[in-house]
């Protein structure tokens, strides 16, 4: 029998797109973050390896970082088609002659059929939108850019030190549609200072932006971060696991069911956290997850009725 999807994964996006299963290679550059500059060191839930913690090291050249981890992926799934998956830190706060250089290396791999960029909202610009064109166009392949936006509270963007507010994130999408481009935004639904108020508002703008593909990630502390001070010195507190997953439950209910959802909870070396999914796998969490969405009758979009003059609806039913 047919497992019920409470939500349309990321997966099925992928096999409705190129017609079979498809992997991302991730790519690890040697660049930083703007946020990283000087005495700053970063959003305080960042660590000093930034996010890369399943990619090959920096030193090593993009086509052997592609080519050893597509080696593996394809004797253990039998896969045939990858993306080139630019992951760690701001992969467009670089040079654009640098960027373009590293990004055709990466699409001259075989069977490459899409790049994927992983980058801030403040580091999009032209020049470096039409190399991803240029350079896609050549060689076959479609573009995914990935935007970190956390999460639509432009308070608590300023507290955990994004560097930047809701408005570059809007002004970021608008461009990157220009290209025709997907886009991934990277949400983080149980922050410090936020609520579930915050979680629905933030799948309502990724909604009302045409946002195609959705990351969702639950808050862990990474070591020696700003974060993690603040955790071990008690002036921050994290949500209990049943307030998050009420969460989760809220954002995709009001989540456009045609936005494909890639993950649901974060993942991370035991060994580089000091707190990460209430001592929980994340297939548990997973589990427990999809339960609660079909004890509750709930699934993605089942809220999402509020766009397009939703207001009229109620003037139609008085007259």
């Amino acid at each position: 029998m047919m497992k019920k999807t409470f939500y349309y994964p990321y997966s099925e996006y992928l096999k409705k797109t190129y017609g079979e299963k498809v992997y991302k290679l991730p790519i690890n550059l040697p660049v930083t973050c703007p946020n990283r500059l000087g005495r700053q060191k970063g959003c305080t839930f960042c660590a000093e390896s930034g996010t890369g913690f399943e990619a090959l090291s920096s030193e090593v050249r993009i086509t052997d970082q592609l080519m050893s981890t597509r080696s593996l992926i394809e004797k253990k799934y039998h896969a045939h088609k990858f993306i080139a998956y630019f992951q760690n830190y701001t992969n467009t706060f670089m040079k654009i002659e640098r960027f373009r250089a590293y990004i055709e290396e990466a699409a001259r791999v075989p069977d490459i059929v899409e790049i994927a960029v992983s980058t801030r909202p403040d580091c999009i610009r032209g020049e470096y939108l039409e190399a991803l064109k240029e350079t896609a166009t050549a060689g076959g392949q479609r573009v995914t850019v990935e935007l970190g936006l956390q999460t639509a509270n432009y308070h608590t963007l300023q507290k955990i030190q994004r560097g930047h507010s809701l408005a570059e994130f809007i002004d970021a999408v608008l461009e990157i549609k220009k290209y025709g481009f997907d886009i991934c935004a990277h949400v983080i639904l149980n922050l410090p200072g936020d609520t579930m108020e915050d979680a629905k508002e933030t799948a309502k703008i990724l909604s009302a932006l045409g946002i195609d593909i959705v990351k969702i990630h639950s808050l862990y502390i990474a070591k020696n971060t700003l974060l993690c001070e603040a955790y071990e010195n008690g002036t921050i507190t994290i949500c209990s696991k049943e307030e998050y997953l009420q969460r989760l439950q809220v954002f995709l209910e009001f989540l456009n069911p045609d936005i494909a959802v890639e993950r649901l909870f974060s993942r991370i070396p035991e060994e580089e956290a000091v707190f990460c999914n209430w001592e929980t796998s994340w297939w548990k969490l997973k589990d427990e997850f999809e339960e609660k969405m079909r004890a509750d009758g709930s699934f993605q979009g089942k809220r999402f009725s509020y766009l397009k003059g939703a207001a009229l609806e109620k003037l139609e039913a008085v007259y």
